[in-house]
């Protein structure tokens, strides 16, 4: 089967995780891939293809004779789509020699713009495949799901020489949850690789320190008309705070390196109002200003509105992986070999955001990203093209053969 066609196939099914739940996985929808997964690692002729019951697919392709000793390795993608809008009944567009103009996504009244992405006119002549603007795609991550099947399929109908490499798909990456119940001790890999998102040619190995914070601001609350001295609107508090934090330390303002507060859930009424940020920076001592900011406004609401007024609770996400990757650098040499193997120069950037590997890597499976050919992820705008996750596929078949 083709990269294509699995590629059709996994987008068909309704995998979007939520974070509300509390449940292991976040939804239960995912374990219909899961299965689906687990079946078809088995028929290419994986070993030790298992699905747990918190919906992990693993699977082995054993070493070749006379290749025991090489450096057993991972590769993983993640089966969830992201909550942030719609996963559901995704209807692809499939456009063969692409024109590298503005594409009309269905009937939505949504158009995939060269103005919003650039990249377009770059992939003309290939396939493009694009939502009809009613849904994600789910190219974030069943892109890097197809093309890691495809290549182990590809790899074990071959008379390439390999290592042991293990398959692995996580559920609820999307809500940060991915390497929660991962069993490192299960595949016994040296390292591993995410293939999750972004241009075919790109290996990541920076992403951001990650942190949230809540802020709950109490109010007090009476008849308007007899509110002189008495009223406290926790509502016009929590408005003021958000105001006073830098306009240009937001996501839409912020590119590369540059860290942001962003503040992604705001509600609340006269008697209480609540904040939620999200809080990223590449550089933690520059995240911790951040975090100090917020509590300092917070004190300051204390101060004038009275002790107890406003709270805050920050929670810390997830670390920079560059701390351990740049003790690994062989893991990206290889990548890159890889990549330059298929005529493209690697692209190295910045993550603005995290992986499961970024989480793995600190759990002691250093784990760089590599990307799946896709654009505009998390929204209506996501796009990929069949050569690209074919190049995917490539890439991968020669990181698996090439392992010292």
């Amino acid at each position: 089967m083709s990269v294509k066609d699995r590629f059709l196939n996994y987008i068909s099914i309704f995998t979007t995780s939520d974070e509300s739940t509390g449940t292991h996985p976040s939804t239960m929808r995912q374990f219909d891939l899961a299965r689906i997964l687990e079946k078809e690692l088995k028929e290419i002729g994986l070993l030790d293809v298992v699905l747990t019951d918190t919906c992990y697919v693993y699977g082995r392709i054993p070493a070749t004779a006379g290749c025991e000793d090489v450096k057993s390795i991972a590769l993983i993608s993640h089966m969830d789509t992201a909550p942030d809008f719609s996963g559901e009944n995704v209807k692809p567009q499939i456009i063969e020699n692409y024109d590298g103009k503005d594409v009309v996504l269905g009937d939505s009244g949504r158009v995939l713009s060269v103005s919003d992405f650039p990249e377009l006119p770059s992939l003309a002549g290939r396939t493009l495949i694009t939502t009809d603007g009613t849904t994600l795609l789910g190219a974030d991550d069943k892109a890097g799901v197809a093309a890691i099947v495809t290549a182990a399929d590809e790899l074990l109908h071959s008379d390439a020489p390999h290592g042991e490499i293990w398959i692995c798909f996580t559920p609820d990456e999307e809500i940060g949850e991915g390497p929660d119940h991962f069993e490192l001790d299960r595949i016994h890999a040296a390292y591993g690789y995410t293939v999750d998102g972004g241009y075919e040619g790109e290996i990541a190995y920076e992403n951001f320190n990650a942190s949230s914070a809540k802020i709950t601001v109490h109010g007090v609350n009476v008849h308007p008309g007899e509110a002189k001295d008495i009223m406290v609107n926790a509502g016009l508090i929590a408005a003021d705070l958000a105001a006073s934090l830098p306009k240009n330390e937001t996501p839409a303002a912020t590119e590369g390196y540059e860290g942001f507060y962003h503040l992604i859930e705001m509600q609340g009424n006269v008697e209480k109002a609540t904040l939620t940020y999200i809080l990223r920076d590449h550089d933690a001592d520059k995240l911790k200003v951040k975090q100090e900011k917020l509590t300092e406004l917070v004190a300051k609401i204390n101060e004038q509105y009275g002790e107890g007024t406003a709270e805050i609770a920050i929670t810390h996400s997830y670390d920079n992986m560059i701390s351990i990757v740049k003790e690994h650098m062989e893991i990206v040499h290889l990548a890159e070999d890889a990549i330059r193997a298929q005529g493209i120069e690697p692209v190295t950037e910045p993550i603005r955001g995290g992986t499961d590997g970024a989480q793995l890597t600190f759990k002691g499976l250093p784990c760089p990203n590599l990307g799946t050919g896709g654009y505009g992820y998390h929204g209506p705008y996501e796009h990929v093209t069949v050569e690209a996750m074919e190049t995917v596929v490539k890439i991968l078949k020669h990181i698996m053969t090439h392992v010292a």
